[in-house]
């Protein structure tokens, strides 16, 4: 299909600047793609009947990581 409607996973490594080129970075757009990111990771791990706790307690993992990084300089002194 055209590069514009592929997704980052099936862009070639040598088509990447011409595929950033036709990606929105105005502030609607970067909203609009944290949303549809969301509601894909939603879809994915969260709305299934089975493996639903599985994508909640990814979610907890990656914030626990995500804070215990930010908070590293502060525990390592």
């Amino acid at each position: 299909g055209p590069l514009s409607e592929r997704r980052l996973m099936d862009v070639r490594l040598g088509e990447l600047p011409a595929w950033l080129g036709t990606r929105d970075f105005s502030p609607q757009g970067l909203l609009e793609g944290v949303q549809k990111a969301w509601s894909s990771y939603y879809d994915k791990y969260i709305n299934v009947r089975r493996g639903g706790p599985v994508g909640i307690s990814m979610l907890l993992a990656g914030y626990c990581l995500l804070s215990y990084g930010w908070s590293y300089q502060h525990i390592s002194k």
